[in-house]
C-alpha cells in the first residue's frame, strides 16, 4: 500500500484516510530512494563487452555521469572506465582491476569478483540503451526528491527576497526538465532538409527563413533577423527613440508583413507603464499623432484608423509586463512561465540599467554584469532573441563623434555577452534633413543613424533609418 495511506475504491480511483495524510509513517522515513541495481550491472557489463568502446561513447553522449550510479562501487567502476576511455585503448577487466589497483580503489568495489560477477549479469550488450535509459531516470527522480526535500527545508529558513526564493527553487526543477532531453550531433540529412527549406523560403521571397525580422529592409539584410538564443543589446543616449524601435520590433514579430506566421513577444518595460506602451503602439501602428489626440482634434478617419489597430492588436500574441523593481531572476522566472504556455519568438527588456540588482552590496557595474550574464542565460535557455535595451555615456556627446562599444554604460561585459549590438545615433541637423517631411512640420521626420557595432555571425556597418517623430514610429529610410 503506498505510504501516503491511500486505498482504493472498486473503480480505481484513491481515497485517502482521515488524519494521516500529513503524519509521515516510518515507511516513508525508511524509503530506499528510486533506484536499478539490474539496470546499473548491465549497463557497466555492457560497456565491459563492448570493450568500451561504442557503449561508452553513446553513455557520453547522453551525458551519463559517474553520479547517475546509486551504488558506489558502481559509480567508481564508472568513473574508472571513464578515465580508461581517455587513454583510446581497448577495455577490458583485466586493465579496469589494475586501475582499480592503483588508486587504492580495489576494495571498495569488491575485487576481481565483483567485477566478473558484474560482467556476466549479460552474454550481449544488445540492450545497452535500454539500461542507460532506466539509470538516468532513477537519477532524475533521486535528484527530484533531493530538490524537493532541500526546498522544503529552504522554507522552514526562508529570509531573502520572496521572489527570488521561489525563483531559485523553479530554476532547480527547470534545470531537472532540462536534462532529461539530451544533446547529439544531427545527421547531416536533417540539416540538409532544413537548409533545403531556407532556400525554397529566401528564393519564394518569404525573407523570414532564418530568425525572427526586424521588420526593416536594410537591417535584416545585415542580420537575416534576430536568431534564437541571441542577446541583441539596442544602445542609445535618452530621448533617441530606443523604446520605439523595440516595440516597432515586437510589432513586426507580432503583426508580421506579407502574410507571415506571427510570432510572440513578452515585453518588459521598466520605465513605462504598460497602458502608455499601449498607447504608442497604437498611435505607431495607426499613424495617428499623439498630440493631436491629447488635443482632442482628431479627425473621424484618426478614429476609424485607431479603432482598426486596436481590433488588430487584441489578437495579437503580445505580453507586457511593467513591474518596475524586477530583477534579472523576476524577469527569467517570468519569461519561463509564459513561454512554456505561449512559445515566444522574441523578448524586449527596456532597459538594463533600471533592472535591480540581487545583493546591493555588491558594486552596481558588478550587477550590471550579473544581470547581464542573465539575459544572455535567458535567451539560450529559451532559446528565444533577447532584445536588451542600455543607456550609453556621455563620451560621444563630449567628444562629438558616432558611438562605438566602449560608450556603453556601467559594464564592458554588455559589449562580451551580447551576439548584437546596435548604437542609435541622431547625425547632426543637416539642410535635407530639415526638408524631409510627411505631412507634418519640419524636423517631424528625422534621420537617425543605426550602428551595428557587434556581430557575431556577419557584418558590422551602418543602417540608415527615418523617425517620424509625431508616430514615434520607425521606417525604412527614404532615399
Amino acid at each position: 500500500m503506498p505510504p501516503e495511506s491511500s486505498s482504493y475504491s472498486r473503480d480505481g480511483s484513491a481515497r485517502s484516510f482521515k488524519g494521516k495524510r500529513n503524519k509521515p509513517s516510518r515507511d516513508d522515513q525508511a524509503r530506499v530512494q528510486p533506484h536499478s541495481i539490474e539496470a546499473e550491472e548491465g549497463l557497466l557489463a555492457a560497456c565491459l563487452i563492448d570493450g568500451g568502446r561504442e557503449i561508452l561513447t553513446e553513455c557520453i553522449e547522453a551525458k551519463i555521469a559517474p553520479e547517475f550510479f546509486f551504488k558506489t562501487a558502481h559509480q567508481e567502476i564508472y568513473r574508472a572506465l571513464l578515465s580508461l576511455y581517455e587513454t583510446g585503448d581497448p577495455i577490458d577487466e583485466i586493465l579496469l582491476l589494475e586501475y582499480l589497483r592503483k588508486n587504492g580503489i580495489e576494495e571498495e568495489v569488491g575485487g576481481i569478483s565483483a567485477i566478473y560477477a558484474i560482467q556476466d549479469r549479460i552474454e550481449t550488450p544488445a540492450h545497452a540503451r535500454y539500461f542507460s535509459k532506466i539509470v538516468h531516470e532513477k537519477y532524475l527522480l533521486r535528484r527530484l526528491i533531493r530538490t524537493s526535500r532541500e526546498a522544503i527545508e529552504a522554507c522552514y529558513e526562508q529570509q531573502e527576497d520572496m521572489s527570488a526564493f521561489i525563483e531559485k527553487i523553479e530554476q532547480d526543477i527547470f534545470e531537472i526538465s532540462r536534462d532529461r532531453i539530451t544533446d547529439a550531433a544531427k545527421p547531416i540529412r536533417e540539416s540538409l532538409d532544413e537548409a533545403v527549406a531556407d532556400i525554397h523560403a529566401l528564393l519564394n521571397g518569404r525573407d523570414d527563413a532564418d530568425g525572427v525580422l526586424s521588420g526593416f529592409r536594410d537591417l535584416d539584410g545585415m542580420t537575416y533577423g534576430f536568431h534564437p538564443g541571441q542577446m541583441i543589446v539596442l544602445a542609445a543616449r535618452p530621448s533617441v527613440g530606443k523604446t520605439s524601435l523595440a516595440m516597432n520590433f515586437a510589432e513586426h514579430a507580432i503583426l508580421p508583413d506579407g502574410g507571415r506566421k506571427s510570432s510572440g513577444a513578452l515585453v518588459f518595460s521598466l520605465e513605462m507603464t504598460a497602458a502608455q506602451l499601449a498607447m504608442r503602439l497604437i498611435c505607431s501602428r495607426a499613424r495617428v499623432d499623439m498630440k493631436r489626440i491629447r488635443d482632442r482634434v482628431i479627425s473621424k478617419q484618426d478614429s476609424a484608423d485607431i479603432a482598426t489597430t486596436v481590433k488588430e492588436l487584441k489578437q495579437a500574441p503580445l505580453w507586457i509586463d511593467d513591474s518596475s523593481s524586477s530583477t534579472i531572476l523576476d524577469i527569467r522566472a517570468k519569461a519561463r512561465r509564459l513561454h512554456t504556455k505561449n512559445a515566444l519568438g522574441i523578448i524586449v527588456v527596456d532597459y538594463l540599467q533600471l533592472i535591480r540588482g540581487m545583493d546591493n552590496r555588491v558594486q552596481r557595474e558588478q550587477q550590471i554584469a550579473d544581470i547581464s550574464r542573465g539575459m544572455k542565460g535567458m535567451a539560450k535557455e529559451l532559446n528565444v532573441p533577447v532584445v536588451v535595451l542600455s543607456q550609453l555615456n556621455r563620451e560621444s556627446e563630449k567628444e562629438n563623434r558616432d558611438p562605438r562599444l566602449s560608450d556603453l554604460r556601467e559594464s564592458g561585459s554588455i559589449e562580451q555577452d551580447a551576439d548584437v549590438v546596435l548604437l542609435l545615433h541622431r547625425p547632426k541637423k543637416r539642410e535635407d534633413d530639415e526638408a524631409m517631411s510627411d505631412g507634418g512640420m519640419p524636423g517631424d521626420v528625422e534621420h537617425i543613424k543605426l550602428i551595428i557595432a557587434k556581430q557575431r555571425n556577419g557584418p558590422v556597418g551602418e543602417v540608415d533609418l527615418t523617425f517620424v517623430r509625431r508616430y514615434t514610429r520607425y521606417e525604412n529610410f527614404k532615399r
